[in-house]
């Protein structure tokens, strides 16, 4: 190892880090009360961005405890029949895994391919059965709470968002476009659509700028590394313990590549750290905190080492986090008004078993109630195939503030512009110029504001503790070899721990109903949105060769959509996912000799009741069993041709989750299945059956 380069990493290190068993800050931070002045949004002084790379959900919080991992009761199924897990790999499948090693949060991981090709690939148009094909064997894997223990305390200490989506399906610029700007210049203008990391120079309107003519303060916090410009290759740069890793993607436009010393966009953007010389990454983040100068809205981008990319130790990314929260946590009365946000640009390659809301393309893939405009992406040859920008999938978000403490779950749907959006809810009052027009209407209709993942109005005040990072910095400052990840010979799925976790109150409100119509030989759902916010609907079909379709249904509308299923013998097998478990399924057939009842869904959400209507539609005489996986009685009733019943659930016990199969004694073929949760406008719990 080169003497320069020894003493650049003990210059990393002289943070403090080593000496530190637990740090004092992160006690404060779990200990300062919230600023309640105003017991909203507006007590928020102080936004702080930390976007890292490449991790999905289930990859590092698969097994977690209260959320949508590895235990989740409603997998879709692929085209083969068996649940999302079963992934095919060549004549059989592969399961998620995990390698086996012990410190695996600590090691060279290899990395997996995550460009538009591949990513789109893998999703493979819905169907979510291409993974192992286009991505590799280590897609699969995952890491525990043993691995990346620091990681999984800081979800258990502050809130974690298990369906933030990553904003495209591909690589980090165009994910890091939609946080900085809200989109990749889907319109064409300015240089884009971009859907790669070509880094070409843009010219398309950025959010600081609209932040900086607003008066709103803001800055990139970073190391220079061997320069940010476009001979020091804007950050990049071959020691990977200092520069940005190329990950201020504000550089890659030219309002910034052209700005001069003395300028905004320089002096915020263009400036930093310089550890080839002297100090730490830190100095200046530090210093700004200790003279109460930290910014209304920063960004932070570490560099490539402590990134959490591939192959870099995950761990080497919690010490840096941990760097982070100890100099925002330094000054008591700063951190009581600052919202941190820990997320990442994308999943790299790594397997997340949610299937992503996406607009359809066409009518013969679903619909929308709000225009999809700017939402598909036209195609560049045979490389670059059209298909919609995303969104992509689950990523990590952890939300760490006075207001987010004590181990929560948020479930809403959000992706990285959602960032932009929460700048707007606090800054944007009375000054409509904060209002993103670059954010598609369906993405802004689909994705929240992550505002419910906050409690402003009675702070959780609960006290956890965090492991230490003190063993986490580099042993040295060299690159290595990646590590194999080699499934196991017996595969078995990992198990998710049990366990509930609070969960955020969230706007969903949401009706899935079908009929069947014997005379035409079709099928139809209904689908209906009473809540507060748009959700996307992923319906499949059990007839491999069809679908899937997708549908989104604003706030307040309905739509419908039919299926023609005579060339399927009569038969039908439509699922419906929605967002926080939501599920329908409809089974059945079309003859005269079929069952045919029609299902109706009444929520209660102040005394958490489901009331399901069964009405029969057909000829004959029914008798239909219901029963609740969560738990009472089962129901039997009867009905005469024409006839409905009602039935009524108390679903206290389960705290407001159900799963409700129907049945009918004379015809197998008939089956309902009705699940979710019923939201009451007031935090609640995660889904009892996670991990069960």
């Amino acid at each position: 190892m080169l003497p320069t380069d020894r003493r650049t990493f003990l210059r990393i290190l002289s943070s403090g880090a080593l000496a530190a068993a637990l740090p004092a800050s992160i006690d404060r931070a779990l200990a300062i009360p919230a600023h309640n002045k105003n017991g909203s949004i507006e007590d928020v002084e102080h936004i702080v961005i930390l976007m890292q790379e490449n991790q999905s959900f289930d990859h590092y919080f698969g097994t977690l405890r209260g959320v949508r991992g590895f235990g989740d009761p409603y997998p879709i199924k692929l085209p083969s029949g068996k649940p999302v897990w079963y992934q095919p790999d060549g004549n059989g499948y592969l399961l998620p895994f995990h390698p086996g090693t012990n410190n695996l949060g600590s090691k060279f991981l290899e990395g997996t391919p995550h460009n538009w090709p591949d990513s789109h690939g893998a999703w493979n148009n819905g169907k979510y059965d291409a993974w192992v094909a286009n991505k590799g064997r280590a897609t699969m894997s995952h890491l525990t709470r043993q691995d990346i223990p620091f990681h999984f305390a800081l979800a258990e200490a502050f809130t974690i968002c298990d369906a933030y989506h990553c904003s495209l399906m591909g690589a980090t610029d165009p994910n890091r476009y939609h946080m900085w700007t809200g989109w990749c210049g889907n319109d064409g203008a300015g240089g884009g659509p971009v859907v790669d990391n070509s880094e070409a120079g843009y010219d398309w309107h950025t959010y600081p700028e609209r932040l900086e003519q607003a008066g709103i303060s803001w800055k990139i916090y970073q190391d220079v590394g061997d320069g940010l410009d476009a001979p020091g290759f804007w950050g990049w740069t071959g020691d990977p313990y200092i520069g940005n890793y190329g990950d201020n993607s504000l550089l890659y436009f030219h309002q910034y590549q052209n700005a001069l010393p003395g300028q905004p966009l320089y002096e915020r953007a263009r400036r930093g750290t310089n550890i080839k010389v002297g100090g730490t990454l830190f100095d200046i983040l530090k210093e700004d905190v200790r003279q109460n100068r930290l910014p209304r809205v920063s960004w932070i981008a570490s560099p490539e080492a402590f990134s959490e990319h591939s192959n870099w130790p995950p761990n080497y990314g919690a010490w840096y986090i941990s760097q982070v929260l100890d100099a925002l946590t330094s000054n008591p009365s700063l951190w009581s008004k600052t919202a941190l946000f820990i997320t990442y640009d994308e999943n790299d390659g790594f397997f997340d078993h949610v299937v992503p809301p996406t607009p359809p393309r066409s009518a013969a893939e679903g619909k929308s109630t709000v225009s999809t405009i700017n939402e598909i992406y036209p195609g560049n040859g045979s490389s670059y195939e059209s298909g919609p920008y995303g969104l992509g999938n689950r990523v990590p978000m952890i939300v760490v503030s006075p207001w987010s403490k004590g181990g929560w779950v948020c479930s809403q749907v959000f992706d990285h512009t959602s960032l932009i959006r929460f700048i707007e809810q606090r800054f944007a009052s009375g000054n409509p110029n904060l209002i993103e027009a670059n954010i598609t209407p369906w993405r802004r209709a689909v994705c929240g504001d992550l505002t419910s993942a906050f409690d402003f109005k009675t702070p959780n005040a609960a006290k956890v503790s965090l492991p230490s990072t003190s063993k986490y910095p580099p042993h040295d400052n060299q690159r290595h070899p990646d590590f194999q990840m080699v499934p196991p010979k017996n595969q078995k799925m990992p198990k998710q721990e049990k366990g509930l976790r609070h969960a955020r109150a969230i706007p969903y409100e949401l009706q899935a109903s079908g009929k069947a119509d014997f005379g035409a030989d079709s099928f139809e759902i209904s689908f209906a949105n009473s809540g507060e916010a748009a959700a996307c609907f992923h319906v499949r079909s059990g007839n491999s060769a069809q679908g899937p379709w997708t549908f989104t249904v604003e706030a307040g509308k309905s739509l419908s959509y039919l299926w023609d299923i005579g060339s399927d013998p009569g038969r039908y097998d439509l699922s419906v996912f929605g967002p926080n478990g939501f599920m329908r399924a409809f089974r059945g057939g079309v003859s005269g000799s079929k069952a045919n009842i029609d299902t109706e869904c009444r929520y209660d959400g102040d005394d958490l009741q489901l009331e399901v209507i069964l009405t029969n539609r057909g000829a004959r005489f029914c008798r239909v069993t219901v029963a609740n996986a969560y738990g009472g009685k089962k129901v039997e009733r009867s009905l005469s041709p024409g006839q409905s019943v009602k039935t009524t659930w108390d679903l206290n016990a389960s705290f407001g989750w159900y799963n409700l199969s129907i049945e009918e004694a004379s015809d197998r073929s008939f089956a309902r299945q009705l699940a979710g949760h019923v939201e009451s406008g007031t935090p609640s719990v995660s889904d009892p059956a996670f991990g069960s």
